[in-house]
């Protein structure tokens, strides 16, 4: 079996899988402290199960099942996280994860759930998952003959009757994204992933990475579907999971597969033309994200730069859109949450200073001591003797 752990705390996902393959030797572990690096990895190898972290840099755990599950309808997704929340669990099975697992992650617990997957996985029928890989080849077959009649090429001596004749009549549709990051992996699976499973819904047809900045797909839609409605759909999606902004282009009904090259470049200069489409709440959305990973790793060196590498925003980019949501600076914000948890736990007479500051991020109990007087007008020790707080 091969097996991916998506989380970005380096100590879960190894010790996850230090359980695994001592319980497990045979199984292959496979690790990524990203999204990107999930993609990366489900693109390159055949993964059977995933466990994934919620909070995730760049897209949550919940989203990447979601839109990797027209992908790899195969995959077996465990959802892990920190948050007991009703409704991240309630959302999670909805997506049709297989499990909902607290931090920390019990071994037992954790093989139990590995094996009964894994035994899911054998009884399944050897006939659908071959069926299965059928489709995928196929799949891919016709996406290697419309990336080369996309781009003029010729397909030499392969028979392309069938495929033109599943398409007599099609649209085309190109995204085209504003990339600044160097691997636009992420931004593609997100693309390719959303258009095709919008494609599936109404209609067939498929969709291919154009180029480094470019998706292009080929919709036969059903005759109830309008143009205009369509593309609407496709832009509500893609503002809700991409960072970066985009364009959209979609052509005329087409009946000959000889006017797609020129179509294409039509469609490119008519992109390049027209102001992007802005990802209208992505900047809100990141900070919203932001917000929970700061919640969930407090006691983590967290600098600005490291959270907004988290959500994809540049620092300086990232520091005025987290004012105008919070209404403080950043660092401001910080030590206002880690202080907050200090006080809760101040009240608990077995904690010592040093032990209270470790919790909350602060390695110098000297420097917690004076951040916290600044804050309060008050030392730590001063706080609990108010409270009636006797250290044991």
């Amino acid at each position: 079996m091969n097996i991916l752990i998506a989380d970005d705390e380096r100590a879960i996902r190894e010790g996850i899988k230090r359980t695994i393959e001592q319980m497990c030797p045979e199984d292959n572990v496979h690790l990524a402290a990203s999204t990107m690096e999930a993609v990366q990895i489900m693109g390159s190898q055949r993964i059977d199960i995933v466990l994934t972290d919620i909070l995730m840099p760049g897209m949550n755990g919940l989203e990447f099942m979601k839109i990797s599950k027209h992908r790899y309808p195969l995959v077996k997704w465990v959802v892990i996280s920190a948050h007991s929340e009703f409704s991240f669990a309630q959302e999670a099975v909805r997506l049709g994860a297989r499990d909902y697992l607290l931090k920390p992650i019990g071994k037992k617990r954790l093989i139990e759930l590995i094996e009964s997957l894994k035994q899911e996985i054998w009884q399944e029928s050897e006939r659908v998952r071959e069926a299965e890989k059928l489709r995928r080849n196929l799949k891919l077959l016709h996406e290697g003959v419309f990336r080369r009649l996309a781009s003029g090429l010729d397909t030499g001596n392969l028979d392309i009757r069938p495929f033109i004749q599943e398409y007599p009549e099609f649209n085309l549709i190109m995204v085209q994204l504003e990339l600044t990051e160097m691997n636009p992996a992420l931004e593609h699976f997100i693309v390719e992933n959303v258009l095709s499973e919008l494609i599936d819904t109404h209609g067939r047809g498929l969709v291919i990475s154009y180029d480094r900045d470019c998706l292009l797909g080929l919709a036969s839609l059903d005759e109830e579907n309008r143009l205009d409605d369509f593309k609407s759909l496709i832009k509500g999606h893609l503002t809700h999971y991409l960072k970066v902004p985009f364009h959209i282009a979609m052509s005329a009904l087409v009946q000959d597969f000889k006017a797609v090259p020129e179509l294409v470049l039509q469609m490119r200069q008519a992109s390049a033309a027209q102001s992007a489409q802005p990802v209208k709440g992505s900047g809100e959305k990141s900070i919203e994200d932001a917000l929970e990973y700061i919640k969930e790793h407090y006691s983590e060196e967290l600098s600005l730069e490291k959270v907004a590498s988290v959500v994809y925003l540049n620092p300086a980019y990232f520091s005025q859109l987290f004012k105008l949501k919070t209404g403080q600076g950043y660092k401001d914000y910080v030590i206002s949450l880690r202080l907050e948890q200090a006080k809760k736990l101040l009240l608990n007479p077995q904690l010592r200073l040093a032990e209270i500051a470790e919790r909350i991020g602060y390695q110098d109990m000297r420097h917690f001591t004076q951040v916290f007087r600044r804050k309060y007008g008050q030392t730590p020790t001063e706080f609990r003797h108010k409270q009636k707080v006797n250290v044991i």
